[in-house]
């Protein structure tokens, strides 16, 4: 595999990759059955990051950090990153998914969100990708675990013989989650937040010229605006100000 290069953002080692890359680092990791951490990186974990140093030191140690966000990948451009496309977790889990059909392993393990959204994403991948195999699947309760599940839940990923497995516990609590995982479970977590509402269709995403003119925080917003306002309003500001404070001290 080709060295790592990596841009900060605010701390944060954000990967400067292209779609290929980060696909194929996905499915050499997953061969192997390594224990790896990948985190897809927007504006909030970037800022939370900054913020909090905890979670800070859980994205330093990723293995791989994506620019989810097209703000950071806007950033990273003007950083140097000429080009770097916008590597989000809906897109990056359907084309590895893609990748996997085609090779035909190895097999995928869904951790995270409700069981009738893994269901029904469930029924939606294995329409798309026939030769895709779905290891297995867990919706922990919404509420801290105690050791003893977390346990369980590892041995059973860990039995499926899943090579991949895609975290939906949403930001900061699935980066925190793989940090810990890592030297158990022997898979690459990629931690995708709302991939799994996506795809299962129990959230519809933004337009595609939304997303490529980096608003699709604004489609999130419009949906969500009672649980979303707080975090956009601060975060987006937040990323903004320091962002051009680290630019012009760049220059």
């Amino acid at each position: 595999m080709a060295e790592r290069n990596t841009v900060s953002v605010l701390g944060v080692p954000i990967d400067t990759l292209t779609w290929d890359t980060a696909v194929s680092r996905l499915l050499l990791w997953a061969e192997r059955r390594e224990g790896r951490v990948v985190g897809i990186c927007n504006t909030h974990s970037v800022v939370t990051a900054h913020d909090d140093p905890l979670f800070g030191a859980v994205l330093q140690g990723a293995d791989m950090n994506t620019a989810d966000g097209a703000p950071v990948a806007w950033f990273m451009r003007l950083s140097g990153a000429r080009g770097q496309q916008r590597i989000n977790g809906p897109d990056l889990m359907w084309r590895t998914c893609q990748a996997l059909d085609r090779a035909g392993a190895p097999s995928i393990f869904l951790y995270g969100n409700t069981e009738d959204t893994n269901r029904r994403l469930e029924a939606v991948l294995r329409t798309r990708f026939p030769d895709l195999t779905i290891a297995g699947s867990i919706s922990p309760p919404f509420r801290d675990l105690t050791a003893e599940e977390t346990a369980q839940h590892i041995a059973h990923i860990n039995r499926s013989g899943a090579g991949i497995v895609w975290v939906s516990l949403g930001c900061p609590k699935q980066e925190v989650w793989m940090a810990k995982s890592r030297e158990s479970v022997h898979a690459v977590m990629v931690g995708v937040g709302a991939a799994f509402d996506y795809h299962a269709g129990t959230i519809k995403r933004a337009p595609l010229w939304m997303q490529r003119a980096g608003l699709e925080w604004v489609h999130r917003l419009a949906s969500e605006p009672r649980r979303l306002w707080r975090r956009y309003l601060y975060n987006n500001t937040q990323f903004v100000l320091r962002a051009v404070q680290t630019y012009v001290r760049r220059r």
